[in-house]
């Protein structure tokens, strides 16, 4: 049976405008179970005709025919199954993977064979194959390990393995001394008549002497066939030869097991430059994350900073009286009560905490200083929360002391100096209103405000003790806001040494006192204060916390629709948009410093693979002679780009992390984990090496596999 047919075969080179004819007119045909010899000088065109046998090379024109089948006009992925499962190659330069043991090396073909072989079939092929050639005991030997002869008995395991009907050498003992070249001769005498078609090329005829039959080819022709002196006959091949299988469906190729190992393999043979590759994705993931910590914490710092000054707060007023055209100014319609600073925090899920306000002007003595502080506010404990001010010495008064009408307060920083000059303030008793209060805490810094008030001028007490006390209103049908008592005017209401002589005639019930209204407050219906400040979950939140408090006072003060509102609602919209706008521009910076650190390890990842890629170019030739197709180099190639990110990009999160504890522990700058930032860190490494793996590997995948192994 015909194994080879060559018809008219011819093969025309063109350098530039020249064309350069190497073979001119070919025919001739092996059988099954030959040894051919294919002898010439250097330069008769023999290597280039080994190549077409091989399908690694095609004929400018003529046909030729492997088993029947023409293959001069298959596609290149058919003529790699072909290459893979009907075709071995022994090369005179070995041609073995550096840095490899051999039997990874004879395991490279069954990676592209189609077949679904698991890694320990595979493993047990391979060294069943390296022990037929001699080599059991070297399975883990590297090539720079084995010596010229056992390199070549390599090669011909690795072109075995896949039980080929044709054996190619090219010139397979031009590197060998002349014991060797008998010892693997030899072992192509046996193969030969275990039934493998063998067709070589030599310029030797001692070699051709161990071939059954000689072709000398001279510029381009085939002049003459012959047959050497045998040292002994030589074996025609089995009588019966086995029904060759079918080639295998192009589907099922890609095995991703198969696949990650093959590449791990191709990163393994270079470490240092695979180190090398990953080290700007190491240095772009790391900055990113550590950006983002250190931005992340920062933005937290300026929202806590700007939510100190009340960005988050909303400013709940009591609505305008009017009377003839006449409007008498904000707070004079009483409509705010403590109940509906305690109802907002109940029923308004966007709001966080509330406080009810009761303000109040006047001078505070201690000793012989006095000062009059920008702000005495009778509040409850919920107003720290509201503000997000903690204290920096003793406790805030409690909800108890709101319901006694306790004179106790809290002072801040600016009353803290003018007051007490250094003097240690807790337990300390200071005159409002000539009402005496005693301190048990002191407010932590806050410095001033937006629109420069220093907001550490002031005094909070009981709203209860504020009120009653201080302001001297007991009843609801006054607006203790609006009035404007001075000192000596309640020194006159309170002492009553100025009516020793009354003038006025003697009832004969004496009234109260004024300074018996003020310690015993009549009961009252209802009890107005100032304002009710409240805090929203977030600044986010803000427009459903207002609208939650609307609905819900309009509902609580019974305001029919379409009806006029009897309080206002503030928000502090200025404070808002600078954090946001604080926010987004610190975003949009930390998002153009993780795009050029990418970027730029992207760039070096490419310029890497390019690098790779040339430097591999005969691995690339040689994967494609044992039947590797272009979409497996492909692939390959951009699973070790992929690989390297992968690692890079945790190696960078490694990096970036520990970098922003030392910033943190060293410079005290505040970082937050980020673990959003990690995350896409993580996914940008793994699309970068996907994006720029993907040229390099796809001119992997578009090299001639004839080409590629003659590079140097």
């Amino acid at each position: 049976m015909r194994l080879i047919e060559l018809q008219d075969i011819h093969k025309t080179y063109r350098l530039g405008e020249v064309e350069v004819p190497v073979l001119r007119g070919v025919s001739l045909s092996v059988s099954q179970g030959e040894f051919v010899a294919l002898m010439g000088t250097s330069g008769s065109g023999k290597t280039t005709l080994m190549n077409i046998l091989g399908c690694l090379d095609r004929p400018t024109s003529g046909r030729y025919r492997l088993e029947g089948q023409d293959v001069t006009a298959l596609s290149p992925d058919a003529r790699a199954i072909l290459r893979n499962r009907k075709l071995g190659f022994v090369f005179q330069t070995f041609n073995l993977l550096p840095r490899t043991s051999a039997l990874e090396n004879v395991m490279m073909p069954l990676s592209y064979n189609g077949v679904n072989l698991t890694e320990q079939q595979a493993r047990r092929q391979a060294q069943e194959m390296l022990a037929k050639v001699g080599l059991g005991d070297r399975l883990d030997h590297e090539p720079s390990q084995l010596s010229g002869g056992q390199q070549q008995r390599v090669a011909i395991a690795r072109a075995l393995v896949n039980h080929p009907a044709l054996l190619l050498a090219d010139e397979p003992t031009g590197n060998l001394d002349s014991k060797t070249s008998e010892e693997v001769l030899e072992l192509f005498r046996q193969l030969n008549q275990e039934g493998v078609t063998i067709i070589l090329v030599t310029h030797d005829p001692q070699v051709a002497r161990y071939a059954g039959r000689v072709l000398r080819i001279h510029d381009g022709v085939v002049q003459a066939e012959e047959a050497p002196p045998m040292l002994e006959p030589a074996a025609s091949g089995p009588e019966e030869v086995k029904e060759q299988e079918p080639l295998p469906a192009a589907r099922g190729r890609f095995r991703p097991g198969w696949l990650w190992r093959t590449a791990l393999m191709g990163l393994r043979r270079n470490i240092l430059r695979a180190a090398l590759t990953t080290l700007g994705i190491i240095i772009g993931v790391a900055a990113v994350i550590a950006m983002m910590e250190i931005g992340r914490g920062s933005a937290t710092a300026i929202q806590r900073t700007v939510a100190n000054m009340g960005a988050n707060n909303l400013l709940v007023f009591p609505g305008t009286a009017a009377s003839g055209g006449v409007t008498h100014g904000a707070g004079t319609v009483l409509t705010l009560t403590p109940q509906d600073a305690e109802a907002i925090l109940k029923e308004c899920p966007a709001v966080r905490a509330s406080a009810p306000v009761v303000r109040a002007r006047t001078q505070v003595v201690y000793g012989n200083r006095n000062w009059v502080p920008i702000f005495i506010f009778g509040t409850t404990p919920a107003y720290l929360d509201v503000r997000e001010w903690p204290l920096a010495e003793g406790e805030m008064f409690s909800l108890q002391d709101v319901r006694n009408g306790s004179k106790v307060c809290v002072l801040g920083q600016r009353l803290v100096k003018e007051l007490l000059a250094g003097e240690k303030a807790l337990g300390k008793e200071i005159r409002v209103n000539n009402v005496a209060f005693k301190v048990v805490g002191v407010l932590s810094p806050k410095g001033a405000s937006m629109i420069g008030i220093d907001q550490d001028d002031i005094l909070l007490a009981p709203w209860t003790a504020i009120k009653y006390r201080v302001a001297g209103a007991s009843m609801a049908n006054v607006n203790q806001s609006a009035q404007t008592t001075t000192s000596s005017d309640t020194s006159q209401k309170v002492n009553t040494l100025s009516q020793l002589y009354p003038t006025t005639k003697v009832k004969l019930y004496p009234e109260q006192s004024a300074t018996q209204a003020a310690d015993t407050p009549l009961p009252v219906r209802f009890t107005n204060v100032d304002q009710i400040i409240a805090a929203a979950r977030s600044t986010a939140e803000i427009p459903n916390a207002i609208q939650q408090i609307t609905q819900l006072l309009r509902e609580r003060h019974r305001i029919r629709p379409g009806e006029a509102e009897d309080f206002n609602i503030r928000d502090m919209t200025e404070m808002t948009k600078t954090l946001a706008s604080t926010s987004t521009l610190m975003t949009r910076l930390l998002l153009a410093v993780a795009l050029i650190s990418l970027v730029v390890g992207g760039v070096g990842i490419m310029n890497i693979m390019l690098v790779s890629v040339t430097e591999r170019t005969r691995e690339i030739g040689l994967r494609m002679a044992v039947g590797a197709w272009g979409r497996d180099i492909l692939q390959q190639f951009l699973v070790e780009a992929v690989l390297l990110c992968v690692c890079g990009g945790l190696a960078g999160i490694l990096a970036g992390r520990g970098i922003s504890l030392l910033i943190k522990v060293f410079l005290r700058w505040p970082t937050e984990l980020s673990l959003s930032a990690i995350l896409a860190a993580f996914a940008v490494s793994v699309t970068v090496g996907m994006t720029f793996g993907y040229y390099p590997a796809r001119q992997a995948s578009r090299l001639d596999p004839i080409t590629a192994l003659r590079y140097e």
